[in-house]
């Protein structure tokens, strides 16, 4: 790629796959994280909502890599892929049970697995389910059964569902009401902020070998404006920034280039 060169970078910057120590740590994302380290003390089920881009997906996979393995198992599932007798089997797959025949049968498995796993071995099953705006009212059910531990009395689990904003419509149906009054802990995941478009441009910059200024004050406001600070849309944006700059043989980013790349983009 003619722009990397052009630019001086090692890769592109803005590119997906960035290790967990060199993620830009938003206020939105301090704030998620302190949300989830309160859930890792009360356990039981916590909710993060996001838009499309927002991160949601990266923000826990940073949290969880941070997890001592020693003290919790994790299990994350896109629920998107998968259906009931799916997930359930695959849950019981990865709390070390062979699925049973009968649903039934297989949720009392997980269901044992979780109290041997908690009260046993001392370590706390963390389940991440993720899309769960797309998962239908029969896994909303399966959930509601598995999590019936000694009627309610203590949860020795955690589970965290992430999902866009439509999960909110689902969990306020009647039928999911025992399992709305579970949630302990929820958190609205936003984009960044304004202020800290700026920092997410020049670290991720320097991560890629570059200490210039490349995108300028009236760019940075622009990439803003049309991102509404998610950032898998100002990655893309600014990739496109970078080489639409490169093929006009400048040095710099400006508020041209950041409105010519975004009409190539369509956004």
């Amino acid at each position: 790629m003619r722009f990397l060169q052009f630019f001086g970078l090692k890769f592109n910057p803005f590119r997906k796959e960035v290790p967990i120590e060199h993620l830009f740590a938003s206020s939105a994302g301090t704030e998620l994280r302190s949300r989830l380290e309160y859930l890792e003390a009360t356990r039981g089920i916590g909710l993060v909502i996001g838009e499309p881009g927002v991160g949601k997906t990266t923000a826990l996979r940073a949290y969880l890599k941070g997890l001592n393995p020693a003290s919790y198992h994790i299990c994350y599932f896109a629920l998107s892929t998968l259906n009931v007798r799916e997930f359930l089997n695959g849950l019981a797959v990865e709390l070390g049970e062979a699925p049973a025949f009968q649903r039934v049968r297989t949720i009392h498995l997980i269901q044992q697995a979780i109290q041997a796993m908690f009260h046993e071995r001392k370590t706390t099953p963390v389940i991440v389910l993720d899309e769960m705006h797309l998962a239908s009212n029969a896994v909303f059910n399966e959930l509601r059964l598995i999590l019936n531990f000694e009627m309610d009395s203590h949860n020795p689990y955690i589970l965290i569902l992430a999902a866009q904003p439509p999960i909110r419509t689902i969990l306020n149906l009647n039928s999911h009401l025992p399992l709305r009054q579970r949630i302990a802990v929820s958190c609205a995941l936003q984009g960044l902020q304004e202020a800290e478009v700026d920092n997410y441009l020049s670290t991720r910059l320097a991560f890629a070998g570059s200490s210039d200024r490349i995108f300028q004050t009236q760019s940075i406001s622009a990439i803003y404006s049309i991102s509404s600070g998610l950032p898998r849309v100002v990655n893309s944006l600014a990739t496109n920034c970078l080489i639409y700059a490169c093929q006009q043989g400048e040095r710099y980013v400006d508020e041209e280039c950041v409105y010519q790349a975004a009409n190539e983009l369509k956004i």
